[in-house]
């Protein structure tokens, strides 16, 4: 397929596919789709050879979140039933860390529900970063508190946290249909001030929430340009009680498409399996490693994840390797040009002339979003293990 080919040129090369070419490899059959992951593979190997980086999530505070967003299940009137707890103290977050890091993972997600930290949150979870430094050694932090304000990304920094998330999650024209108490813009500026801190910027998406590909292409070539070291694909869990339980639109195979696409635009960062592989990828989450350099082990926020056991056993038996600890995730030249965790000029994963552009958003045409699959409730688990609770976190 001379399409493929065209990609895993460009991609080898950090050149930005166009646009066409992005929405030609979701809009591929399910029967060519071996051919779609062979392809990506062959970039995700370039940059980043057999090595699958492992991260653990530790939600530091969970529910009652003043936010709409609505794929959340700790949004403002969510009905679903899952963890609430105020902060964990820096001795709880740290001891929670502790089995992610001995199950394997390299970075620890410290994250918070809310609309953004206040001051008095940011110092403590300045105090919870140094605990957990000052007890593991090598670790990786990466906060997740919601919007910044400005001198709070330094903050973290200074406390010894190495990178922060916000993700973009969909696509700005339709970022208002998502969410009505904060914008689009406001995530975009979040991840500026991570840059600007010196953070590794972590900033990913959502995919499965009713987007047409254009939708995915557009926040995904905005990615792109905002240059994030690690970009987290999320697959949405339907969660009852929140206004998307009923959005069952992913098969396998589209989610393929969708991670391949996502290497295929940013092909020397780290992309990430993040919430929902094993809800949607189910028993092709093996074939994923070949699109994906990184994945969480264990649990999620408030789902229970596949066996921390099982996916180290997925890793090996796919013929990949647990990132070590002294290994470094990002090519050299991105290393190199941060003199850190990652690089944020354009030589990176790019910021090409047309990336992150919606004024084109018409130039093939419009695909309505897939027709919705079967609901698959019984792979939907709220946690209630690990943080938050008496019983030991599933890593």
């Amino acid at each position: 397929m001379d399409l493929l080919k065209t990609l895993v040129d460009k991609g080898l090369r950090r050149e930005l596919p166009t646009r066409e070419e992005a929405l030609a490899v979701l809009a591929t059959s399910d029967d060519d789709v071996l051919d779609v992951v062979a392809a990506a593979g062959k970039v995700r190997r370039h940059w980043f050879g057999r090595r699958v980086k492992l991260n653990y999530l530790v939600n530091l505070k969970s529910g009652l979140c003043p936010e709409d967003c609505s794929y959340c299940s700790q949004r403002l009137g969510s009905k679903a039933e899952i963890l609430k707890y105020t902060w964990l103290k820096p001795d709880e977050a740290s001891q929670a860390a502790a089995a992610g890091l001995a199950g394997g993972a390299k970075r620890v997600c410290l994250v918070a529900s809310g609309r953004g930290p206040t001051d008095r949150d940011v110092d403590r979870v300045s105090e919870t970063i140094k605990t957990i430094k000052e007890q593991n050694e090598h670790v990786e932090v990466c906060a997740c508190l919601g919007l910044l304000s400005d001198g709070q990304a330094e903050r973290l920094r200074k406390a010894g946290a190495d990178a922060y998330n916000h993700n973009l999650n969909t696509s700005e024209s339709t970022y208002g249909d998502i969410t009505t108490t904060h914008t689009y813009a406001d995530r975009v500026d979040t991840v500026n001030k991570a840059h600007a801190a010196g953070l590794s910027a972590c900033s990913g998406l959502i995919a499965g929430m009713g987007e047409s590909d254009e939708d995915l292409v557009d926040v995904v070539f905005s990615l792109r340009e905002l240059d994030p070291d690690s970009v987290p694909v999320n697959f949405l869990i339907p969660f009852e009680g929140t206004p998307l339980a009923k959005e069952w639109n992913l098969t396998p195979q589209r989610c393929l498409r969708i991670l391949a696409m996502v290497r295929f635009v940013c092909p020397d960062a780290e992309v990430r399996i993040a919430g929902g592989r094993e809800v949607h990828l189910r028993a092709m989450q093996p074939l994923a490693l070949h699109l994906a350099n990184s994945i969480f082990l264990g649990d999620y926020l408030t789902s229970e994840g596949q066996a921390g056991k099982a996916d180290l056993e997925m890793i090996a038996d796919a013929g990949f390797e647990v990132e070590g600890a002294g290994e470094v995730t990002l090519p050299e030249h991105r290393v190199e040009a941060a003199g850190g965790c990652g690089s944020h000029a354009s030589a990176g994963c790019g910021s090409g002339s047309g990336c992150g552009s919606h004024e084109g958003a018409d130039v093939c045409g419009t695909t309505a979003a897939p027709a919705a699959q079967e609901a698959r409730t019984d792979l939907v688990a709220v946690r209630r293990r690990g943080a938050g609770t008496d019983l030991a976190p599933n890593a």
